[in-house]
This record gives structure tokens, sequence and C-alpha cells, in this order.
């Protein structure tokens, strides 16, 4: 959704975050355009579901923190997503974790048939919403706004309902030294169920995460058959992959 922004909106989306002044006039003045342009651009946010016009002005809907992840690696989080959806055939039961990432996958599944996704990502359901070939079961939980995930204690009981074939998880860090790592610790308590309920799981990770370690564990890279990744993933970290038997797909 942030790739379908223009210049000014992303603009106007800062203003409203930096909780500076928001009103339609004041708005005008600081991006140089006139107040029907403002009013507009506002429109057009509220309809992207990116903010919520209120009286004179706006107000953003999401968390800053997830928009400025998404907008970062942007294109190469749209590759890995769309390179992970392929991955997904026709009648597939798979789960999806929250994340800047594997949300993504979502938007790519729109010529997929009688998929069925089990997910605690909020975010993905934006792409999903409006899609009648695909089916979405919602765990429940604790909301967490800044990785709009569902966590807690209910999202795990939830998910051990459930066993599906395949499963994408995302991460904050990826190394072989210190496996997938989140930086929530009750989003790497989803991360560990999903794995486990799973037959197979592939990490979707843009290169920026290679050899980082966010806060907490979440499983060794052997628990994972396959990570799709961006083409700034360094060589050295691709052999080093193979030599562990570990998949590296390049989107």
């Amino acid at each position: 959704m942030i790739g379908n922004l223009k210049e000014r909106e992303k603009e106007i989306l800062r203003c409203l975050y930096e909780g500076e002044e928001s009103s339609v006039s004041e708005l005008s003045k600081r991006l140089n355009v006139s107040v029907v342009t403002i009013r507009s651009d506002l429109e057009k946010l509220e309809r992207k579901g990116f903010a919520v016009k209120m009286h004179g002005g706006a107000q953003p809907v999401y968390n800053r923190s997830i928009i400025e992840r998404m907008t970062l690696m942007n294109e190469e989080k749209q590759r890995i997503a769309k390179k992970a959806a392929e991955l997904i055939h026709d009648g597939d039961r798979v789960m999806i974790l929250a994340g800047t990432t594997s949300s993504l996958i979502g938007k790519y599944l729109y010529d997929k048939r009688n998929v069925h996704i089990v997910t605690n990502s909020t975010y993905l359901l934006n792409y999903v919403r409006n899609n009648s070939n695909i089916k979405v079961t919602m765990v429940g939980g604790e909301f967490i706004p800044d990785a709009e995930a569902m966590v807690g204690a209910m999202a795990l009981r939830e998910l051990d309902n459930f066993s599906v074939k395949l499963s994408f998880i995302g991460s904050d860090g990826f190394s072989l030294q210190n496996g997938i790592t989140a930086n929530h610790v009750e989003v790497a308590e989803i991360a560990k169920k999903v794995v486990e309920r799973s037959e197979s799981t592939i990490l979707v990770s843009d290169s920026s995460k290679f050899n980082h370690s966010g806060f907490a564990f979440i499983e060794s890279l052997n628990k994972v058959r396959t990570i799709i990744t961006d083409d700034k993933f360094p060589n050295d970290g691709h052999e080093a992959f193979k030599k562990n038997k570990i998949d590296v797909i390049i989107a």
C-alpha cells in the first residue's frame, strides 16, 4: 500500500505523524499548494486507508513505526512477497506471520483459488478483504499497533487448532549464529508456534536483516527449508546457507 502513495501524500503523512499543525490551511501553506488540493489529498489518503478526515484536518490510521518500516526497502519487500506467493497453490492451507514483508504476500494472491490463510496480521487484511477466492482465519489476542499483529495467550491457543503444510514468517534479524529473531518477545512467541504448527516454514526477509539480531529468539535457521530475500544478499551468506542445506531464493 505504501508504494501507491505520491510524494506529497507521504509528506502529508509525515506532518501528521510528527504531530505538527495538521489543519487543511496549515498543510496548504507548508506544502505550497491550494486548500482544495490538500482536501483532495486527504480524501485520497482516507480512501487508501492511511488517514481519517476530521473537522479541518486529519489523523493517521497506522502506527508511525510500521509505516516507516514499510517504506524501508519497499521495492525489495514487494519482490520477495511476490516470489513467496508463487509458492502458494490453489487449495493450499497456509499460515502467514505478521510482518512488513510477509503481510505483502496477500497482495499477490489475486490469481489463486480456494486458498485458506491463518494469520495474526491485521495489515494483511488490506490485501485480501476483497478477494473472494481467499479465506482468512484471523487469530484473536492482544493487538500490537507498531507490528499490526495479534499476540498473546489467546493467539497461541487458537493457533493450536490448526495444522498446515506451509508457513511464511519474517524476522527483524537472521544469521547462522543467532538464528531468526524478532524485536518483540510476543511476536517471537507467535512465530515459534507458527513454525511448530507447520510442516515446512519459509523465511521471507530482506537482505538488511542478514547478520542482525532482534531482541527475542524465534528459532534456529535449520527450522526453515528456504529463505526468500533480495539481490543485495551477499554471496558469502548464500554459500554459508548452501553448506547448511538451506535454500536461498533471490527475488
